[in-house]
């Protein structure tokens, strides 16, 4: 059977820096499972992988569509699984690493998605409203409707909202209750990082301001004038929010940056819904302790079990 290696994790923990290790001591290639280091032009405020990273080890999943092009868990389900084959047929052990939640578990547990086409028109109009009249009314709809998806969907997360409210109009069903799941066809060793509260904010924290440092805002600039607008879904995420702010006027650079740690602590907090620190599938690790020998033990003996079987 198949292996494939799962690191997940809050946002800042890590994660990519274990994979790159762990893939180079193990003969892997990582997949990537953050849902907005998909986009093109979209690197610095993704914390993506870069040139030297990915010039040591393949990646996958990464600068795929362009930032006004659509993109849906069922197509990411896809790729990364057509991803796991060609990493898996050539011998070579596929590395699943990301903070998005919905987009590992699709892979892990299997999920069989609704097959419900995009709806143009009423995207665009429950945009309209969002604008209108905050993203706040879409989600109090969706916690009536499926509370279930409501409760891992943040409440200004608006693309995933209205995909959610998108699903129930074309079924008459929430979309949690047509999330089935079918056991993939490989065998998953899930690794989890985690620390202190503090220390993780701390991470974050110096994460946003290296952002800023490496030039953040050029980087929001170069995406206004490639044409790409504010008010995309793709640039509604944490830094191009505040960042595009700044530039239109709306936002002085210091709150800019407080918001953005504020929001990516509480975008933290979140991700421990999808990834449970009492969950008995994932095997966790505290960054602030050195684990490096107990993790890279427990791979060893997941490709070696494989190799027996």
């Amino acid at each position: 059977m198949k292996r494939i290696i799962t690191v997940v994790g809050p946002t800042a923990v890590g994660k990519s820096r274990l994979a790159l290790q762990l893939a180079w001591k193990f003969n892997g290639e990582v997949i990537n499972a953050d849902s907005r280091q998909v986009y093109r032009y979209m690197d610095i405020g993704t914390a993506k992988p870069g040139r030297a990273e990915r010039s040591l080890i393949p990646h996958y999943l990464l600068d795929i569509i362009n930032p006004n092009e659509s993109f849906s868990l069922a197509l990411y389900q896809e790729l990364a699984v057509e991803a796991i084959d060609n990493i898996s047929n050539r011998g070579k052990t596929p590395f699943l690493v990301g903070g998005s939640g919905l987009y590992v578990w699709s892979i892990v547990e299997g999920w069989q998605i609704p097959q419900v086409p995009p709806d143009a028109e009423f995207r665009r109009r429950l945009e309209v409203r969002a604008k209108a009249e905050g993203s706040r009314i879409l989600y109090e709809e969706l916690q009536q409707i499926d509370p279930v998806a409501a409760a891992k969907i943040l409440p200004d997360n608006i693309r995933r909202i209205i995909r959610a409210l998108e699903v129930y109009k074309a079924t008459g069903k929430p979309a949690s209750k047509l999330w089935q799941k079918q056991a993939p066809p490989f065998a998953v060793l899930i690794v989890g990082l985690t620390t202190k509260r503090d220390d993780l904010y701390h991470s974050i924290d110096s994460r946003v301001e290296t952002m800023i440092k490496q030039g953040l805002v050029d980087e929001v600039k170069d995406l206004m004038a490639r044409g790409y607008s504010l008010n995309l879904p793709s640039l509604s995420s944490i830094g191009y929010r505040q960042i595009g702010m700044v530039l239109q006027g709306k936002l002085d650079m210091l709150l800019a940056i407080q918001q953005m740690k504020y929001e990516t602590h509480r975008f933290a907090r979140h991700q421990y819904a999808w990834f449970r620190l009492n969950d008995d599938r994932i095997h966790w690790f505290d960054i602030s302790d050195d684990n490096q020998e107990n993790i890279d033990a427990l791979v060893q003996a997941f490709l070696t079990d494989s190799k027996d079987e």
